[in-house]
C-alpha cells in the first residue's frame, strides 16, 4: 500500500433533497459544500439521489403487465430532473468542490446522453473542480427497476486521493459480495454507501464491510418527511407514506467495525470526523482479505469492466 496522507478530514451531509427539483437541489448542495469547506473539510459524502430525490412510495402509474397516462406524466416530471454527466448541475457542483478544494461524492439520477435511459448514478469531483469518477449502480432494487435501468459502464470506478483509493457502492449494491471484493481488489481504504437504508439491520451490515475490507466505511443516508414531496404527487401514494420518510442514520465506521460517530437520526446535519488512515493497514495486519489472507490459486473473482 502507497503512503497515505495520515487524516482524512471529513464531512456527511445528511439532508433532504428539495425534492425532484434538480436546480433547487444543486443550490442546497452547494451551500453544505460551502458550509462543509468553512470546517476545513477534505472530503464531503451526500446520500444517494440528492438530485433530484429518492421518490420513495411512488409507482409512475406501473402494475403487472400494464401502466397509465398520470404515472408516465409523473415520470416525466422525475426524467426532466435528472441530470446529464456532463451538464450544467455537473458544473456548478465541480466548481464548488474546485473552491472548496475538497473531493466531493453525490449520488444522482442520471440522465443518459443518447438514450431515455435514468441511471441511478454516484459523481466523485475532484478538488481540482474535474468529475474523478462516475458510477452507475448495478442493479436497483425492485420496483426501482421501472425507474432506472442496470448499469451498462462505470461498474467499479475508483478515486486515487491521498488517503489511498476511494470507491463506492449506492444502497443495497452492498449487499453483494462479489461486487464488494471487486472494491476490495482494488485497494480502497474508503468506501462510500450512499443510500436509503434507516433499518437498524443496515447497520449491523456497514460494520460488518467495514471489518471484511478493513475500510473506513461512510454511511451517508438520507433525511426526508413526507411534507417534503411536491403537490402534484398522488395523494393515495403519500397517504401510505409515515410522516418521517427516511430518518437518516449516517455515520462513519473504522476499519475495525467500530463507530466513529454514532449515527445521527430523524435531523438534518453535517457530520465531521477526522479519519486516521494509519488504522487501515495497521488492522490488516492479521487479515488482509485481497493480500496476504487471500487464496488466488483456489479462490478467484472476474470482472467485466466497462
Amino acid at each position: 500500500m502507497k503512503d497515505l496522507k495520515k487524516i482524512c478530514k471529513i464531512a456527511v451531509v445528511q439532508a433532504a433533497p428539495v425534492m425532484f427539483d434538480k436546480a433547487a437541489c444543486t443550490e442546497k448542495a452547494v451551500k453544505y459544500i460551502v458550509e462543509a469547506s468553512e470546517k476545513k473539510a477534505e472530503l464531503i459524502v451526500f446520500p444517494e439521489l440528492f438530485i433530484p430525490g429518492y421518490p420513495f412510495g411512488m409507482n409512475f402509474g406501473f402494475a403487472v403487465g400494464c401502466r397509465n397516462d398520470q404515472g408516465r406524466k409523473d415520470w416525466m416530471k422525475y426524467y426532466e430532473n435528472s441530470i446529464l454527466i456532463p451538464g450544467k448541475e455537473t458544473e456548478i457542483l465541480a466548481r464548488a468542490a474546485k473552491d472548496a478544494n475538497a473531493y466531493v461524492s453525490i449520488g444522482v439520477s442520471e440522465r443518459d446522453e443518447e438514450t431515455a435511459t435514468l441511471y441511478n448514478s454516484n459523481i466523485v469531483f475532484s478538488p481540482d473542480g474535474e468529475i474523478a469518477s462516475v458510477h452507475r449502480k448495478l442493479k436497483p432494487t425492485g420496483s426501482e427497476r421501472v425507474v432506472w435501468g442496470d448499469a451498462n459502464k462505470n461498474y467499479f470506478p475508483v478515486v486515487d486521493t491521498p488517503w489511498g483509493n476511494m470507491g463506492s457502492l449506492i444502497c443495497w449494491e452492498s449487499y453483494m459480495p462479489l461486487a464488494r471484493v471487486a472494491l476490495f481488489e482494488k485497494g480502497i481504504t474508503l468506501y462510500i454507501s450512499p443510500n436509503t437504508n434507516d433499518n437498524k439491520e443496515w447497520h449491523s451490515t456497514i460494520q460488518h464491510i467495514a471489518i471484511e475490507g478493513h475500510v473506513y466505511f461512510i454511511n451517508a443516508d438520507m433525511y426526508f418527511t413526507k411534507a417534503d414531496y411536491p403537490d402534484w404527487v398522488k395523494k393515495e401514494d403519500l397517504d401510505k407514506l409515515p410522516k418521517t420518510v427516511c430518518r437518516g442514520g449516517s455515520c462513519v465506521v473504522d476499519p475495525y467495525g467500530h463507530y466513529v460517530n454514532e449515527p445521527v437520526w430523524d435531523k438534518e446535519a453535517i457530520i465531521y470526523a477526522d479519519l486516521d488512515m494509519t488504522e487501515v493497514p495497521a488492522s490488516r495486519m492479521e487479515f488482509d482479505g485481497c493480500g496476504h489472507y487471500s487464496r488466488n490459486d483456489v479462490l478467484e473473482l472476474r470482472v467485466n469492466e466497462k
